[in-house]
């Protein structure tokens, strides 16, 4: 008989380069983003392999790629409690680059008041799709379990299709 049992965890992944630290949100706390202010660690991660694929190469030329990225699955237990961010209540402008100021101020907010480990956001490439976004500082962090890391690469078409071809 077939279990109709609920997912006991939620797979994200993580993209990276390989000498980095994927889960300190040292870059985050670096440089910022979309859904946090300078200062502040955030670990940005997605709802799938492929979408963590894509958010990276909006923000990068895919011939300029680093060579060295890998691929980190984690696993969220469901029992922590996800947070999720209801698009209905986002600025009208929330996908645009660059980002609103109010993104970063909601998250960064989530980040404060410690209220869950993930908070869940639409996709500003793929919004129909998520990122979950996780604070390394909550209590609760340590229970979501790292996989192993996997070494990842594009098709080269891509790298080739993407540059802009004239028809």
């Amino acid at each position: 008989m077939a279990s109709s049992a609920e997912p006991r965890f939620l797979r994200v992944w993580r993209l990276c380069k390989r000498a980095h630290s994927a889960f300190d949100g040292e870059g985050s706390r670096l440089a910022g983003g979309r859904w946090n202010r300078r200062g502040t660690r955030m670990i940005y991660t997605s709802g799938s392999l492929s979408l963590a694929a894509l958010e990276i190469l909006v923000h990068c030329e895919p011939s300029l790629l680093p060579a060295d990225l890998v691929a980190i699955p984690a696993d969220i237990p469901v029992s922590l409690g996800i947070e999720p961010v209801d698009e209905a209540r986002l600025p009208s402008d929330w996908s645009r680059m660059p980002p609103p100021g109010a993104l970063a101020d909601l998250g960064s907010g989530w980040l404060d008041a410690a209220r869950s480990p993930v908070l869940s956001v639409p996709s500003a490439v793929v919004p129909r799709e998520r990122n979950y976004l996780l604070n390394p500082a909550h209590p609760d962090f340590a229970r979501i379990k790292r996989g192993a890391i996997e070494p990842f690469s594009l098709d080269p078409r891509l790298r080739k299709g993407m540059r802009g071809s004239e028809s």
